[in-house]
Parts: C-alpha cells; structure tokens; sequence
C-alpha cells in the first residue's frame, strides 16, 4: 500500500514534534478582534518559530529521503544524528511555549499552534534513550529493505527481494508448497531477527508516552484523531462491515477449496494466506482468476492494451498529473520530475516502499517508488500524486499545519483518485478500454476485484492496531507476543499462517509499517473517508445521483469537473488547521467517519453474494486457527 512520506513523518512527526492535532487556524478560527499587545507578540514568536520549523522539517526530510534512497550505514548514522539534533531544539520551544503559557491564550489560533508544538513524542526522552531509538526504529527499517530470499526452484540463488521476486511468485504460483516456501523465507528473515530491536522500541515508546503523559504509546497515537471517541467508532465500523467481508471470505474460501482440494483449504477454517497473493493478506486481487464471479465475462487486460501503446513509468506519471490540471489544479513542478526516484536504480539499495514526499521548501515535493507498467502501478502512482496534491495544496500554511487533519484524510485524498481514474468511464476516456460502461455481469466482476482490495483490506488494517494497542498498553504478555497476533489475525479476518508458528517466531516486524513506527489505523479510516469524498465529489460533479443507473458511484469519473476540484482544492488547502470535522462538514456535509457510502458503493455485489453464497451453500465464518499454540492468550472481541 502506498503512503505519504512514511519514513519521514513517523520518524519525524512521531518522534519529535507532532503536529496534527489542532483545533483552529489564524483565519476562522482566531477571534478577529483579538489585538491585544499580548496576541500580537505571540502572533510574531509563532511566525518566527514555524520558519525555523520549517528549515528543520526541510533538513530532516531531505536525511530520511537519502537514507531511503540509499540504503547505507552512513546515511543512515547521519538521519539519526539529524533527528536527535533537531529534538532538542523542539524540546526547547515546547518549555518556551509552556513557560509563556501559550495554551491558555485568548486566541484560538495560538492556542492550536501551542498545543500542536508543546507535545514532545519521543523527545521528551532523554538524549542517549531518544537515540536507542532511533537505532531501534532504523535497525528494523535497514532489515526490511535489504531481505533476500532463497529460490523454490534454485535453493542456491539467494537473491530474491520482495519487489519484484517474491511478489511475482506469490500472484501466479498455484502451487501451495512454493507459495508457503517464499511466505516463510519472508517472514523467518524479516520478521523473527527483530524482536529485539521490537521489544526495545516498544520499552522505550512506553516511556515516551508516559513521558507526554499519555497511559500508553497507544494513546498518543490516537489523540492524532482529536476525538476522545474515535476508538469506539472505529471499533462500530468494523462490526458494520463485518457481514460483508464475512460474504466475500466465504466465497473465496469455497472457490479456494474447488481449486486446491480440501486438504489444503478446509470448508469451514481460516485461508492459509500464502494462497491469497499478497505477503500479508491485505489484498486478495492477485488471485481473482481462481474466483471471479462471472469467468466467462473476461476482465480488460489494462496492462496488455499498456504494452502494445508503448507505456513507460513517465507516462503513468503524466496521466496522474494530467487528471489533476484537469480539475483546475497544481502541474507537478520541474523539481518532482528531476528528483524523484521513480524506479528501481540498479546501482543502490532503495526502500521501495512506495510514498510521497514534501520537503517544506519551494514547492520541491517527490515520490520514491519502484514503479512498473501494469495495473497496481497505475493505480498507486495516481494514489501517491494525490498526496503530492495535498502538499501543494496547503504548502501556504505555517509548517506546524502543513499535514491532514485526521490521520486517515492524507491516505483517503490518494485513494479518491484513483476510484474515478480506475472506472470504466475514465480507462474508456484514456483510450485503455473500448467500453465505457460495464453490463451487469461485468460490473459485479469488477466491483469483485475492487472489494478483493478495499473490503478485505479492513480487517488487516483494523487488526495491526488493535495488535499494537494491546502491545503498547501490556494488555500481551510478551511470552505471546506473536501467538497474540495471529490470533487477532484469525479473530478479525479469518485468515492464519500456512505453517505453524511460535514463540521462537515473530513475524509482526515482516510489515514494513511496523518497523517504520507507522501508525496504521489510519488506513483503516482512510478506506472509509474516501467513499464519502468520493460521494461528495461525484455528486459535485455531476456524476452521481441517487437510484440513477447511469449516474453510480461504481463508474463515477470526476475528471474535468473545474467545480469538484475547487471543492478538493479548498479542503485540501487547510491542512491540519482546523478540526477534521469542521473540514469535512464543509467538504461533505457530514461530520463523523461513515461507511454508508462504502456500502451504497458496493451493494450490488454484496446482493449478489448473499444469493450466491445462499444457493451453493457456502458456509460463513471461521474458527479459531490451529496454526497456533492452543494455550494462547484469551479472544480480543471488541
């Protein structure tokens, strides 16, 4: 999954200076009549400090994007230094700012400023601690860029990476022992060699927590949500969903166990996730010949129709930029074209983690990807220029509000893109497809494969959190460390290791977002903002309306629509300014995170499903797994 300057913002963001959760900005939000001598001098120090700000966050990007693109020990040496350096800077502002009582001022605006920039994270740490780290944190991260596997076919050739070796074979081997071999290789060198460096970082955020005076590492990371409630609301959404995903498991289970035979996928357990094409089961497309709906509407071959038009990475790139002059808003700068690192290089390792980056200086805004020509790609480099467009959109803003206002808008603004760039309108209107619009066999095909991404993905996101949660709050003990895992991987999703595993396994750190510090219900959130952005922006548009067959949300292209994009344009420009909910009432109309239009936007497949599977008789649900010691920890229902 792509992200926003990951690296960068959790290293930095998280770790020093956390700024995304504010309540007002210096427009709306300040009182206007507020001309005392004292809001006028707080107004000229906060001026001052977020330029200084700004030059740090421009330092410390540019150290974190060349260790990411250059994976070495020195580089990575100099970003911690960077990083440690720039801590106590902060750490000095947050006493200025308590020592002048900032907090308590009469103008809102200083008030959301003081509160943003007096909150340490991982600063508050004393200097050797804050750099243990920091080595924890980069240690993991060096680990995961530079794991190579062993052949299946050649156990001598030791070579593999996971992009593009591992996840070749993982998409087109329909053999359960060689997809099993590569999940294991993975997830025994990435994984299990960092729990020492997990179990420090975890030891040390707890310190930091309660150093900011939070219970727990988990309690900073949600009050980046600004809602003392948001937990319970993630936790109802997911029990929304549930029937859903229950559907689409049970139907992939079932097509699973046609192919392969019951001896490798029983009829009522959890999916072995080495047989859904994904390292981590986030997304189950790759496998969609195995279960399609209709295998008799074939689906569009967006990457062949690519290849005989002579595609390169370049174009997909232009397409993106394309889409987003078509609304009326920013081109890419010259910068983004000249310092992005866009592909593979073959001469260095690379992080290749996709993400985008915003470097808090003249516009110079990039992304780090190892792109190719095919579909995922097409779809992630429109999601990492909607990142891109975010950062140019509020780059206006003092630095302390240069981010979303809800951890989950940056990752949903990405998403939202891409659903009116991957609809049949729009492929139609690029010349990739003949047909713009889909017959229904095809649309319950295609909205298939889009569920196999966004649906089966929530239980994922909703579980690497909850997992951590318990972690950070000593809810798990650490002798169940990764037995706790699986089992909240069985609870929520249904799905479990092909081989058992133990406590001499520990496999949380083989996601990159764990040894990056990345907090991940975020993606979660984001997978239900976007359907209402979506919503927002199609019925802006023009392409949506209620019970209307011609105008759904499936096959929305918002493309061209100069109103829609001063819409995006004006939410996007407030950064984290103002209160998420105040931003999206404006945008949307709606104030609280809600998955109706994600429903409404699926519904004809769900309908579908729930006949389906009623007629072939297709058991839903899951049992505990047995891919785990039986004497783990108790069930993490919520």
């Amino acid at each position: 999954m792509g992200t926003f300057n990951i690296t960068a913002f959790w290293l930095v963001l998280m770790l020093w200076l956390p700024h995304g959760l504010s309540m007002g900005n210096g427009q709306s939000n300040s009182n206007s009549n507020s001309c005392s001598a004292s809001v006028l001098e707080a107004r000229r120090f906060f001026e001052l400090e977020n330029e200084l700000l700004r030059k740090r966050y421009h330092e410390k990007f540019l150290s974190v994007y060349t260790y990411n693109t250059n994976v070495t020990e020195e580089n990575r040496q100099a970003m911690i230094e960077i990083n440690a350096r720039n801590a106590e800077f902060n750490k000095r502002l947050a006493q200025r700012i308590k020592a002048s009582d900032y907090v308590q001022s009469e103008d809102a605006d200083i008030r959301r400023q003081a509160e943003h920039l007096s909150k340490l994270g991982a600063s508050a740490l004393n200097p050797d601690d804050f750099l243990t780290l920091q080595n924890a944190i980069s240690s993991m991260q060096t680990n995961y860029a530079t794991v190579t596997v062993c052949s299946y076919t050649n156990r001598t050739d030791c070579t593999l990476t996971l992009e593009p070796h591992i996840e070749e074979r993982l998409a087109h081997s329909r053999d359960p022992a060689e997809l099993s071999w590569y999940w294991q290789q993975w997830y025994d060198k990435a994984g299990t060699p960092m729990r020492d460096h997990f179990a420090e970082y975890v030891r040390l955020t707890r310190k930091a927590a309660q150093l900011n005076d939070h219970r727990s590492y988990a309690d900073y990371w949600l009050q980046f949500y600004e809602d003392a409630d948001f937990e319970r609301q993630l936790d109802a959404t997911f029990k929304q969903l549930l029937p859903f995903y229950r559907q689409i498991h049970g139907y992939v289970r079932y097509r699973l166990r046609q192919h392969y035979g019951p001896d490798v996928m029983p009829a009522e357990g959890n999916i072995p996730i080495s047989l859904l094409g994904n390292m981590w089961g986030q997304s189950w497309s790759e496998q969609l010949d195995l279960f399609t709906p209709y295998p008799e509407k074939p689906f569009v071959d967006v990457k062949a129709e690519m290849v005989r038009q002579n595609y390169t990475v370049e174009k997909l790139f232009e397409l993106g930029d394309q889409f987003f002059q078509s609304l009326g808003m920013r081109a890419l700068p010259p910068s983004f074209w000249n310092l992005s690192v866009l592909t593979r290089p073959e001469d260095r390792q690379v992080v290749c983690h996709a993400s985008a980056w915003d470097f808090y200086q003249d516009s110079d805004v990039r992304i780090k990807m190892c792109t190719e020509v095919n579909n995922n790609y097409f779809y992630i480099v429109h999601h990492e220029l909607g990142h891109i467009q975010y950062y140019l959109e509020y780059e206006q803003q003092p630095a302390v509000y240069r981010g979303a206002p809800n951890p989950g808008f940056h990752e949903a603004v990405g998403d939202v893109i891409a659903l009116s760039v991957m609809s049949a309108r729009h492929l139609k209107s690029i010349g990739l497809i003949e047909n713009g619009r889909l017959d229904e066999k095809s649309r319950i095909n295609q909205l298939f494969k889009q569920a196999l991404t966004k649906i089966v993905f929530l239980p994922f996101g909703y579980t690497m959190d909850k997992y951590r949660h318990a972690v950070f709050r000593n809810e798990l003990d650490e002798s169940q460390w990764n037995c706790g895992f699986w089992q909240m991987r069985s609870e929520f999703g249904g799905v479990e290791p092909p081989v058992f595993r133990t406590e001499k396994d520990f496999d949380p750190p083989a996601k990159y977002h764990v040894d990056a510090d990345v907090e991940y219900l975020r993606y979660f959130a984001a997978h239900i903002f976007q359907f209402q952005f979506h919503k927002a922006l199609c019925t802006q548009a023009g392409q949506y309306a209620p019970n209307d067959s011609r105008l759904t949300l499936d096959n929305c292209d918002i493309f061209g629509s100069k109103v829609a994009g001063r819409s995006l344009s004006q939410f996007l420009s407030k950064g984290s300014s103002r209160h998420w909910k105040e931003v999206l009432q404006e945008f949307t109309g709606e104030t609280e995170m809600d998955p109706a239009a994600l429903l409404e936007y699926f519904d004809p497949l769900y309908q579908w499903l729930k006949q389906e599977n009623s007629q072939l008789g297709v058991p839903l649900g899951w049992g505990p797994t047995n891919k785990i010691s039986s004497d783990c920890c108790g069930t993490f229902s919520t």
